[in-house]
């Protein structure tokens, strides 16, 4: 397995103007979700820095750049520090420096599940859930810029809080500041697709924004980042007690678990750009050491950032060259960005990103879900508001739970219609003509109990009902011939079906148990239950040893059943 994961040096000068073209998209970005975190612009310079460039380098999807995104920002700001300051109302240093060794625990957890190859089942979530969770981080992004985009600093609230103060919170406006929010918002919402691919229109927006705000009448009045730190960052010295390991724990697990799906989905857009094929596993590696440095460093945890990695596809970068050039290019201005960074207003990156959060919305999806189904419209309207007035964690689990139930209902459905139990050889279109001969002379003595498709625990009721159906017969022929998949609550089922009719002196005859079905029913010990000359391969020597059966007895069963 080569170190980095699609390497190839001939395109270094694709991999280098796709790095530094994703970057340029990145820094305005990196410090808006910075911003927003409440850990500061540095933050999120950090975070693009160190994940960009040790999940390119690490990762499994080569075109792939990582940083900060809407998603990640959004849980680390309003579920992850807000319960550590929650736990440590009076030492709110603390309550920051937990809050990045969650990051770190997110990237381990990360590194785990790769290790373990789990990173198939990470995206096997129904597109329902992913719609409405995206739709309502966007709506977690957008609601609580709307303070900083009319220049108010003082308020703080959930986003609940925010609709309900947004009347007040106008009449202390900052008109300037409000002025130069709706500058920004046409800039990244009206540049013309030409000028935003030389210049991506966030960048555009933070130059030309700032620029205006330093020569604006009331200029000095306007809300602005300050100056950050410069020069190369120093880790962070763990302290947490006993009382913290279980939120840090809990905190960890559910921030990664986010990242993962953020990482792999924009996988799944990277390969379908370039046509390749990513490798999961290596991904989350790659995402859960970048995350663990970038903890470490104090920096906000990353993910795939899909816009950036389209735009560095597009650039012509390919290979994992390209997200770490990207990183180099963001570390150089980083190590000299204090005074360069001091003069944006706040109203400016919340314009940026409330552009984002718009973008997140899955606009598509929402406004025609109706169209595809009411229950998924339910699914997908309920997890977007859980997820914007709840909690993000509830949400994805509720949303989760009940699409698979409503999965469940309908497998359910498909499996009874393959459960048939036939006595009358007319109501069985798949017999042959000596099969429904032996069936009509047994004249319903003989009940051919036929499965098809997969069998899981929803299968059970639907044995249950067909076997209650009919009460007389002497013969059971069980055929399982066309089962891939036999369930433990479907298998014993089997096994009760089975019982009951040995128990009132029938003779029952299994077919097609063959492979895992077999073994399946072996461990169960219900082969066990019929000698072997009544396990059988063929249905028509089933019917055919039943019939020989029924004239070694010829009179029927009394009041059988």
């Amino acid at each position: 397995m080569p170190l980095v994961h699609g390497f190839d040096s001939r395109n270094l000068r694709g991999d280098f103007f796709g790095g530094l073209t994703a970057a340029v998209v990145a820094l305005p970005l990196a410090l808006a979700f910075g911003v927003s975190s409440g850990l500061g612009a540095i933050a999120g310079l950090y975070g693009a820095i160190f994940v960009g460039f040790f999940a390119a380098l690490f990762g499994g999807t080569p075109s792939q750049v990582s940083g900060p995104t809407g998603p990640m920002s959004a849980f680390l700001a309003n579920t992850v520090l807000a319960g550590m300051v929650a736990l440590h109302p009076d030492d709110p240093q603390k309550a920051v420096i937990l809050t990045f060794e969650v990051v770190i625990l997110a990237g381990l957890f990360q590194v785990v599940c790769g290790m373990l190859h789990l990173g198939k089942y990470i995206t096997l979530i129904p597109y329902t859930v992913i719609s409405g969770f995206m739709s309502g981080i966007g709506v977690l992004i957008i609601v609580p810029q709307l303070v900083p985009l009319m220049g108010v600093e003082s308020f703080k609230g959930d986003v609940l809080q925010t609709i309900l103060a947004l009347p007040g919170l106008a009449t202390q406006a900052n008109l300037t500041a409000l002025a130069l929010g709706a500058l920004t918002l046409f800039i990244v919402f009206c540049s013309p697709a030409k000028l935003n691919r030389i210049l991506p229109a966030p960048l555009l927006a933070l130059i030309v924004c700032t620029l205006v705000s330093l020569n604006l009448p009331g200029g000095d009045s306007i809300p602005r980042i300050g100056p950050i730190p410069a020069g190369f960052p120093t880790p962070q010295v763990p302290q947490f007690g006993l009382e913290d390991v279980k939120p840090l724990l809990s905190f960890g697990v559910m921030l990664g678990t986010l990242g993962a799906i953020d990482s792999l989905l924009t996988s799944l857009v990277a390969d379908n750009i370039t046509r390749t094929q990513h490798d999961s596993d290596r991904e989350l590696i790659g995402q859960g050491i970048g995350n663990c440095i970038s903890g470490a460093m104090g920096g906000l945890p990353g993910a795939g950032a899909t816009m950036r990695t389209v735009i560095n596809t597009q650039a012509g970068g390919k290979t994992p060259l390209s997200g770490m050039f990207h990183a180099l290019v963001l570390l150089t201005i980083t190590l000299g960005a204090g005074g360069m960074t001091s003069s944006i207003p706040l109203t400016v990156l919340a314009g940026i990103l409330i552009k984002v959060g718009v973008d997140i919305i899955d606009w598509g999806f929402l406004l025609r879900a109706h169209r595809i189904s009411w229950k998924a419209t339910g699914i997908m309207y309920g997890v977007l508001f859980l997820t914007a007035f709840v909690n993000l964690v509830l949400a994805v689990g509720v949303g989760m739970f009940v699409a698979n139930i409503l999965t469940l209902e309908s497998l359910t459905e498909l499996q009874m219609e393959q459960v048939k139990a036939v006595t009358d050889p007319a109501d069985d279109t798949q017999l042959t003509d000596r099969e429904r001969e032996l069936m009509g002379a047994a004249k319903g003595r003989i009940m051919l109990f036929r499965l098809g498709g997969p069998m899981s625990f929803g299968a059970a009721k639907a044995i249950s009902r067909r076997m209650a159906i009919v009460k007389n017969y002497d013969v059971l022929i069980l055929d399982v011939s066309d089962v891939p998949l036999l369930g433990v609550t479907a298998s014993l089922a089997i096994e009760t079906m089975v019982k009951e009719a040995r128990t009132k002196k029938r003779e029952v005859f299994l077919v097609g148990a063959t492979g895992r079905i077999r073994r399946r029913l072996q461990r169960l010990r219900v082969m066990e239950l019929l000698p072997p000359s009544h396990q059988l391969d063929s249905r028509l020597v089933a019917l055919e040893a039943a019939t020989v059966t029924l004239r070694e007895q010829p009179s029927p069963s009394p009041a059988a059943g």
